[in-house]
């Protein structure tokens, strides 16, 4: 599970960014989200250039960076290596022998596993200012995402699917509440991590999560609810509309997803952001607007009850909770 990060030329903080759901329709946070003038995304990370590239934007990783860069940093992007990222990851695809899939499970099973472990782990040692900021996004979609489920009643006893798991940020808090959690990942770096850290959280006081090395397109069964948080990136849109439809299959009664949400400005940044080389190219990042999850939604007969916007200083993701529409 990657997280979803935006970069804002902003010096609000952190904490008054974050925003909980709101039932739907309508939704407030249309009405109450501030203008952003000069803003970066990256899901999960996002490097922000103003006047000049950070010390630390070599660090920043995700499955996929997204610069922003405000008006008066134009300039700055003509002295930027032009790199052909499409031609990066056709190259990497080849060497694991594969095309998308291949690449994001290779990733998350050497480089990208050791990064986003410490990103969502608990140490600040070695973690900069960019990846604890996407540390706290990230909880707090978890901390909303619990909110949610819990406003359906006690989570005892409740069957959820954690599907595209971590390193168990969701799974855990889920177990503890006493839900019975069947979590996946399509890394088996992530799920050994998950399990190890679940054991150690949750010892005897709770059921443990039953953890499987899994992609999303093999997960099977049915549960009471479907969580799946911050990994439609990794799908274009012509796949996550089959996706969201498998997910959905897979519930009975709701539905979790969190994704990066797509506008023009936006998708304008990634593309600008592409251009910059980097560990951080090493998969593709593809946003997803929210009116064409609401139409795959309604293709499967589902709709949108709940909706939900998360941001720091550096993370962006939209959450909203689908149930049947009969």
């Amino acid at each position: 599970m990657a997280a979803l990060s935006l970069v804002s030329s902003s010096a609000t903080p952190a904490t008054n960014l974050s925003r909980r759901y709101s039932p739907s329709p309508p939704s407030p946070l249309r009405q109450v989200l501030p203008r952003r003038h000069s803003t970066v995304t990256s899901i999960p990370a996002l490097p922000s250039l103003l006047a000049s590239v950070p010390a630390d934007i070599s660090s920043l990783d995700a499955p996929a960076a997204l610069a922003v860069l405000g008006g008066g940093s134009v300039a700055a992007l003509a002295a930027l290596s032009l790199t052909d990222p499409e031609r990066r990851r056709r190259t990497q695809a080849e060497e694991v022998g594969g095309g998308d899939k291949e690449v994001v499970r290779e990733y998350f099973n050497n480089t990208g596993f050791q990064r986003w472990k410490k990103i969502y782990g608990e140490s600040t040692e070695g973690v900069n200012k960019v990846q604890l900021d996407i540390r706290i996004g990230h909880a707090k979609t978890v901390e909303n995402t619990i909110a949610m489920l819990k406003d359906g009643g006690p989570l005892a006893g409740v069957t959820i699917c954690d599907a595209g798991c971590g390193t168990g940020s969701l799974s855990i808090p889920l177990a503890r509440e006493g839900a019975i959690v069947s979590a996946s990942d399509i890394s088996a770096a992530m799920v050994a991590e998950a399990q190890e850290r679940a054991k150690e959280a949750l010892g005897g006081a709770a059921r443990l999560p039953v953890f499987q090395v899994s992609d999303l397109e093999s997960l099977k069964g049915k549960y009471d609810t479907v969580v799946c948080l911050d990994v439609l990136i990794h799908y274009p849109q012509n796949k996550a509309d089959g996706m969201i439809a498998h997910l959905a299959s897979l519930a009975e009664r709701r539905l979790l997803l969190s994704f990066a949400p797509k506008t023009f400005y936006y998708s304008l940044l990634k593309r600008i952001g592409e251009l910059f080389p980097g560990p951080s190219k090493a998969t593709r990042a593809y946003l997803h607007s929210e009116k064409d999850v609401e139409r795959a939604l309604e293709k499967v007969g589902w709709k949108i009850s709940k909706r939900g916007l998360v941001t720091t200083q550096f993370y962006f993701s939209r959450l909203i909770e689908a149930v049947p529409a009969q």
